[in-house]
């Protein structure tokens, strides 16, 4: 298998284009932390059993979820121009228009966690569980002046492109899962996980500062890329003006499923303090991947580079193409080789929550949560407000509404639980508006699904 990467740069300003409608980014569902027929709570929190009911994952679709979060969406991409739909790049959208609904870092998070298969069930003095889990996360962070750049080029005469990230990993991971009261108001657990790393890239653009001089462009640039994955090559390109080869792309050969090996542990615990009160906290996905390869492209610190051939404003595809293949060449990343082995995190997790159950009627529930995901440059916190109701044994639903690093977002969940199926749909950010092709307008949504065998 090969695939092809055109550059460094490519992939910032292409995965914000890409990823609509097709992005997707998956977390632990928080409209289900407090339902509880909500099989998969476990994976939130530890603690949470359900005692003397088991359950059997359909396989592939026991718990998918599926999302896009972030600062940016497809309204700051997509605009109608003379009643036809068009590209920020397209010269009849204004650079002001395109420019003032932007944030200084414009964010865009991209994971996928599907359940292939898992099961739990009472014993051992509690409640366990066993999941097999396909697991995905990328992350791209582009500065303002990506876009200041496309939209106006030697309008300006300095951009800053510094801070530029791109982090992804895919992984598998087996997880043990127990949990057990340890008294009457307390309740813990913990998961195992073992991972199985898959690939992994990580791009730091730690400086890149871009000045117009007279007729030429002077750059001055900080920046390396790191990949982790079996029989990746870069290919390289030479640039007349410096000399040298730099890496234009990436080339896999003979792709392997397997980069590396890790494991990861959840710890959580559950307090009742009293009839209608009750508190929890969990942390989750504490550990790393050790990868086998670390392929290193680097400017070896800061270099600067002089050049008159610079073209970067876009106003067609051909010219879409040059500003792609300029920035490649204005980053210059030499190809380092493989340097051995290197580690990475998978990003931890912490949950904060508190419920209190209604006295005068015992079947609702109110709670609040706190989630922070804690990843580097991509690291965010979500607070959110939830009722949920029990009117009979076998259904359960849910709203919330949360507040975050992403804005503002309305959740829901309708669970069904009867001897011998579950199903569950629900949604942590429904998105409001829509484009006419059926898209969020902004990049935050997701749904949530399952079928299940309880017994």
């Amino acid at each position: 298998m090969k695939s092809n990467i055109k550059n460094l740069a490519g992939w910032g300003m292409a995965a914000v284009i890409a990823l609509f409608p097709a992005g997707l980014y998956a977390q632990n569902l928080q409209s289900g932390y407090f339902d509880d027929n909500y099989l998969y709570r476990f994976q939130s929190n530890p603690a949470f059993g359900n005692e003397g009911h088991g359950f059997v994952a359909m396989p592939g679709i026991g718990n998918l979820n599926v999302a896009t979060n972030g600062t940016i969406g497809i309204n700051h991409i997509l605009y109608n121009v003379n009643g036809q739909t068009t590209t920020f790049l397209n010269p009849e959208v204004s650079a002001s228009k395109v420019l003032d609904g932007l944030k200084d870092k414009s964010r865009l998070g991209v994971s996928l966690r599907e359940t292939v298969i898992a099961f739990g069930f009472s014993g051992l003095g509690g409640y366990n569980t066993v999941s097999v889990n396909a697991r995905a996360d990328v992350g791209v962070a582009l500065p303002k002046d990506i876009f200041r750049l496309a939209k106006q080029g030697v309008e300006n005469s300095t951009y800053d492109l510094s801070d530029l990230n791109v982090r992804g990993a895919g992984w598998a991971e087996i997880a043990l899962g127990h949990s057990r009261q340890i008294n009457e108001k307390l309740r813990v657990g913990a998961t195992l996980k073992l991972l199985v790393g898959v690939g992994s890239v990580e791009t730091n653009i730690n400086s890149a500062k871009l000045q117009l001089r007279e007729d030429t462009w002077v750059a001055n640039v900080d920046a390396e890329l790191h990949g982790s994955l079996k029989n990746l090559k870069y290919k390289t390109k030479y640039n007349e003006d410096t000399h040298r080869d730099y890496v234009n792309g990436v080339e896999v050969e003979d792709f392997s499923p397997v980069s590396g090996y890790g494991a990861a542990v959840d710890l959580g615990a559950v307090y009742r303090l009293n009839d209608d009160w009750e508190f929890s906290a969990s942390l989750l996905d504490l550990g790393f991947i050790s990868w086998n390869n670390n392929h290193v492209a680097s400017t070896n610190g800061n270099q600067q580079v002089v050049t008159d051939e610079y073209t970067f404003n876009v106003d067609n595809n051909d010219s879409w193409d040059e500003f792609k293949d300029n920035l490649s060449m204005l980053y210059q990343l030499e190809d380092l080789g493989d340097t051995g082995s290197r580690t990475s995190g998978i990003g931890a997790t912490m949950n904060i929550g508190a419920q209190y159950t209604l006295p005068v009627y015992r079947r609702a529930k109110f709670g609040f949560l706190n989630t922070t995901r804690v990843n580097g440059p991509f690291t965010w916190t979500d607070f959110r407000l939830s009722a949920n109701v029990e009117p009979v044994k076998y259904l359960s639903a849910g709203v919330n509404f949360g507040v975050g690093t992403f804005g503002a977002s309305f959740g829901w969940i309708v669970n069904l639980k009867v001897p011998g199926f579950n199903l569950f749909v629900a949604s942590d950010r429904t998105p409001c508006k829509l484009a006419k092709q059926g898209v969020p307008l902004n990049s935050n949504a997701n749904v949530n699904l399952g079928m299940n065998i309880p017994f």
